[in-house]
C-alpha cells in the first residue's frame, strides 16, 4: 500500500494495529526550537530517529541529550536513535532550529530497558555494484549490534549509491513463518515492513513493485519525496530513476522472532551470485 506524501500533523502515519501492517508503527514529528512532543504506544516498542535536527529525549525518567546531528536532509550526516520500551512515556524537545523526527515501532509484549545509539554504534554495510545497478549502503540503527537489547524491531536507513538503479533485488519476501519441512531450517519469517522514501534532488522519483502471487502481474507505485510504503506480503523490489539518489527509512517488525529470514523469488534467486556483498547484507538483518 502506498501512502502519498502529506502533512500528518504529528499524528501516526501507520498507527497501532494497522490493518495492512499490524506489526509496525510509524510517525513523523516536526517541531521547531523549544517545542515538545509526547507519546506513548501500548503494545509496541519504538525507536526515535531524527531525520534532521536535534532533540532531547526523556524516556520513563531517563534523559538522552542532543540526539541527532543532521542538517539539511538525511544525506547531511549520520543517523542516531533512542530505543523506547513497550508502552513507555516519552517526551522529546527540539533543541535545534527545527527537527523532523521518525518514530519507528514494532509490536512486542515485554518491557526492556531504554538506550541510545550514537554514531559509533551504527552498523554499516555496503554492497552491490554499478555494473549490476544494485549499488547501495545500509546504516543499521537497531541492527545486529543491538540484538540482545531489542524485542522484534529492526530499524535501518538505506541509500542508493550513485544515481539510478535497483534496491531490494533479487526480489524477495518475508510474509510467512515457515521451515524446510517439519523440524527443518527456517526458510522465511513473517516481518511486516514500512518504508519512508526521500530523493536527492527532491523532485526525483522511483517505483515500488509489489508482486503478491508468483507468475501473476503485481502492482507498481510511483514514489515521491515523502512517500510511505506498507508491505504486508509479496515480493517487493524498488528502483530510482537515473540521475537521482534515493533513501528509505526502513521499519521491520517480526511476528515470532527479530532476525529476518528473506525468501528470494525462485525465478530470480540465482542473481544473488552476481551481486557483490549481498550475502553479507542479508546476514546483517538480525
Amino acid at each position: 500500500m502506498h501512502i502519498a506524501p502529506h502533512d500528518n500533523q504529528n499524528k501516526p502515519i501507520v498507527g497501532a494495529e494497522d490493518p495492512t501492517v499490524p506489526l509496525n508503527y510509524f510517525n513523523i514529528v516536526k517541531l521547531t526550537q523549544g517545542q515538545s512532543f509526547e507519546y506513548q504506544v501500548p503494545g509496541y516498542e519504538t525507536c526515535i530517529v531524527p531525520a534532521t535536527g536535534t532533540v532531547d529525549v526523556e524516556v520513563a525518567g531517563v534523559t538522552f541529550d542532543r540526539l541527532g546531528n543532521r542538517g539539511e536532509d538525511v544525506w547531511d550526516g549520520e543517523p542516531e536513535g533512542v530505543y523506547v520500551p513497550v508502552g513507555a512515556k516519552v517526551r522529546m524537545t527540539c533543541t535545534s532550529d527545527a527537527t523532523e523526527t521518525f518514530i519507528a515501532g514494532a509490536k512486542y509484549d515485554k518491557v526492556l530497558e531504554p538506550f541510545d545509539v550514537r554514531v559509533p554504534e551504527l552498523d554499516k554495510v555496503q554492497y552491490g555494484s554499478d555494473d549490476t545497478k544494485t549499488h547501495r549502503k545500509i546504516k543499521h540503527i537497531l541492527g545486529q549490534k543491538q540484538h540482545g537489547k531489542v524485542g522484534r524491531l529492526l530499524v535501518s536507513e538505506l541509500f542508493t549509491v550513485g544515481q539510478g538503479g535497483w534496491s531490494g533485488f533479487p526480489a524477495h519476501k518475508h510474509d510467512t513463518d515457515r521451515r524446510d519441512g517439519p523440524g527443518g531450517d527456517i526458510i522465511e519469517t513473517r516481518h511486516d515492513e514500512t518504508y519512508n522514501f526521500r530523493f536527492r534532488p527532491k523532485h526525483g522519483s522511483g517505483v515500488q513493485i509489489l508482486q503478491r502471487e508468483e507468475d501473476k502481474p503485481g502492482d507498481a507505485y510511483q514514489l515521491m519525496d515523502g512517500s510511505t510504503i506498507c508491505i504486508d506480503k509479496g515480493y517487493h523490489p524498488c528502483a530510482v530513476m537515473p540521475g537521482y539518489e534515493m533513501y528509505y527509512f526502513t521499519i521491520l517488525g517480526g511476528l515470532s522472532q527479530r532476525s529476518l529470514v528473506q525468501y528470494f523469488q525462485p525465478t530470480h534467486a540465482y542473481q544473488i551470485e552476481t551481486i557483490p556483498g549481498i550475502k553479507d547484507m542479508v546476514a546483517k538483518f538480525k
